[in-house]
């Protein structure tokens, strides 16, 4: 067997393989068998680029490249359902569909109503070529790359009768494991948590990395084709065949042809959806037969063939004793209220999240209140109401704190935030730990220390910034309880390796106020060193891509403390890497001009053009301004920045003129 046939050999039996873990649930092989055949693979294409496949297993890892998501127009118009909260609207819909269908039999088909993200996928000759976000029901933006790194959703369809192109949609969500996982490592690394699992496949879906998205378990469940296909009369017919084309198609499905079966199914998943692994929100009902969906139509905003019915959230009333002020790794107070342990939704609940001072007085809570707590997916449950009825005639509105519950600094509340904060960054326990649990995490310096060895270091007095790490010695560790010779070489391993670490992680894990993953990468590929980031004005800052005014005096309030430029100061003298390599200049030919790149390009991508940029000495800028001197536009320009362009007389150019001043012509492919 030769190379290319063993690749096509390969790609075959990882599809398969990828199909039966991820659809069926039902693996036939490990772990470890799937990753060697995997790597065989990348290994095999390697070697023969001209085997290049977009639908490869091999290419489900993503790309580094920063892209914009375009607008699609979708083929279809993607509505929503109306919503429904009670049996009789239900009735009402049902007798609607009826007057409107006089003397026809009705099927209808009940299914999960799935607490995600909608998706428009699109396969042409079997092969997943698009995959588009609702966005305003006309147009979405073109996520195909991102969906690409699902591995439940395939890039290429078994053998089947599916139509030439076709439409299929449905929902993307994280399962509550990987959910758990992503929110235990979110916490490792001392990020804030995802509040629920639908904002974070929310979120994840419009992570502008793939190679980061294709790092988080996200999950899809198709539902639905949006047109009439030959072969096909129902909506039930059409999506059992797409599981039989390899497509990920939900088994929570039901023909119903009367009232009563319709709520036997609302009952049955409103009682058992704690056991699912995943959230829903209610019930969608859909008229099944396509003829009869044509015959009823749409309004403006929705179908009139389907309805949604929403679950109520799962509630449950208990005493509110007392409440609890947490203060952060940035200083943000969260009020948290201890609650008499009562049973909801599966678990026992003794803590709700009370948010901050404006939720307080908005619910009007007193300690004594019975209160009403509400558990929709949230990570804590949260109060959202109180019984007045119950109330103690002695009690009292409660009082925010004014003064910081661990340092006892005077709070102070920043205008358009909600939060109150303690402003004593440099002397409030919490937060000065909150810091350094946050500088060891595994995605900032990823230092071996866990955080009860962090509180010890801090009690004993060895730390009082993260600098400090560098200081530690075997002497000092092995007076420590829990530490021998082995324990504490293998920390001080940790920490020497921890130099390594490059600048963009570096800067990340200082702690800069809203400075995370995303934002510290991108101030360190525009600016060289952590001195040149030291030095930008927030006008420098806010050209930086998707840096505004928040961020930048974020970043500038932040080095113009004299402590934390001290802090930065013994971080470069224990040799931390405060710069970024790969960005010296290979000759000064842009020395001075800033540019703006919009578009898309034939010969590069915008990271390359970028890259071009900064090593012949130019700048890049995030928006098109007077401090412009040339415009690279590439196809799919927006026509505000042509415009602005035009009236600052900016000169706009082509790939072709940009390549031409650097030198290096058009680059051919291959």
């Amino acid at each position: 067997m030769n190379a290319k046939e063993r690749i096509l050999q390969l790609r075959e039996l990882l599809d398969h393989h990828n199909h039966l873990y991820y659809v069926l649930a039902q693996p036939e092989i490990s772990d470890f068998e799937y990753d060697r055949l995997m790597q065989e693979l990348r290994d095999l294409e390697e070697q023969h680029p001209e085997m290049a496949d977009p639908g490869s297993p091999s290419q489900r890892v993503g790309s580094d490249t920063d892209s914009s998501f375009v607008q699609v127009k979708h083929m279809y118009p993607m509505l929503s359902l109306d919503n429904t909260y009670t049996r009789e609207e239900i009735e009402d819909f049902d007798a609607r569909v009826r007057k409107a269908l006089p003397a026809k039999k009705i099927e209808y088909v009940c299914e999960l109503k799935y607490d995600g993200v909608s998706i428009s996928l699109i396969y042409e000759n079997g092969k997943l070529v698009k995959a588009v976000t609702r966005g305003d029901g006309e147009k979405g933006d073109d996520v195909t790359a991102n969906v690409r790194t699902i591995r439940s959703i395939p890039l290429t369809l078994k053998t089947g009768n599916y139509p030439a192109v076709f439409e299929i949609r449905g929902e993307i969500y994280l399962p509550h494991k990987g959910f758990e996982k992503m929110n235990e490592e979110r916490a490792e690394a001392g990020e804030p948590l995802f509040a629920n699992p639908r904002n974070a496949a929310s979120g994840t879906l419009k992570i502008r990395n793939s190679s980061l998205v294709a790092k988080r378990p996200l999950d899809c469940f198709l539902y639905y084709l949006p047109a009439e296909y030959p072969g096909f009369a129902t909506h039930f017919d059409s999506i059992t065949a797409a599981r039989d084309w390899g497509l990920k198609v939900p088994p929570y499905i039901r023909k119903c042809h009367s009232l009563p079966e319709i709520f036997d199914f609302i009952a049955y998943w409103d009682n058992n959806r704690d056991a699912l692994p995943f959230d829903i929100d209610g019930i969608v009902v859909k008229v099944n037969a396509y003829r009869q969906q044509q015959l009823l139509g749409f309004t403006a905003k929705s179908p009139r063939w389907a309805i949604a019915y929403k679950f109520k959230a799962r509630e449950a009333v208990t005493k509110l004793l007392s409440i609890d002020y947490q203060v952060g790794r940035t200083g943000a107070i969260t009020p948290v209220a201890n609650l008499e342990p009562v049973l909801l939704a599966g678990t026992t609940v003794k803590r709700a999240s009370l948010h901050n001072a404006d939720q307080i007085a908005l619910l009007d809570v007193r300690l004594g209140d019975d209160v009403i707590i509400e558990k929709g997916g949230e990570i804590i449950p949260k109060i959202t109401g109180v019984k007045t009825e119950n109330r103690l005639p002695d009690s009292r509105p409660v009082e925010f704190i004014t003064v910081c519950p661990e340092c006892g600094t005077s709070l102070i509340r920043i205008a358009g935030e909600a939060k109150h904060y303690c402003p004593n960054e440099i002397g409030c326990p919490p937060q000065i730990k909150g810091k350094l649990l946050h500088f060891v995490g595994r995605k900032a310096m990823d230092i071996g220390c866990a955080e009860a060895t962090v509180e010890q270091f801090y009690n004993h007095g060895l730390l009082k910034d993260p600098s400090d790490f560098y200081s530690l010695s075997k002497e000092k560790l092995i007076k420590l309880e829990r530490f021998a010779d082995k324990s504490a070489d293998n920390l001080l391993k940790s920490i020497e390796d921890s130099k390594q670490v490059p600048f963009e992680r570096v800067l990340y894990s200082i702690g800069i106020r809203y400075v995370g993953e995303t934002v510290a990468k991108k101030l360190a590929s525009h600016f060289r060193s952590v001195d040149e980031l030291m030095a930008a004005t927030t006008d420098d800052l806010i050209q930086v891509g998707e840096i505004g005014d928040v961020i930048a005096s974020s970043v500038v309030d932040f080095f113009s403390n004299s402590v934390n430029r001290a802090f930065i100061e013994k971080l470069k003298t224990a040799g931390v890497q405060m710069s970024s390599e790969g960005k010296k200049r290979t000759s000064d030919k842009l020395a001075g001009k800033s540019f703006v790149i919009s578009g898309v390009f034939k010969q590069h991508s915008r990271d390359e053009i970028q890259k071009l940029i900064e090593e012949n000495g130019g700048r890049n800028l995030s928006s098109v301004s007077s401090n412009t001197d040339y415009v690279v536009a590439g196809d799919g320009m927006g026509p505000a920045k042509r415009e602005k362009a035009a009236k600052l007389e900016i000169p706009v150019i082509t790939e072709e003129e940009f390549m031409g001043m650097v030198g290096e012509g058009i680059k051919k492919p291959g």
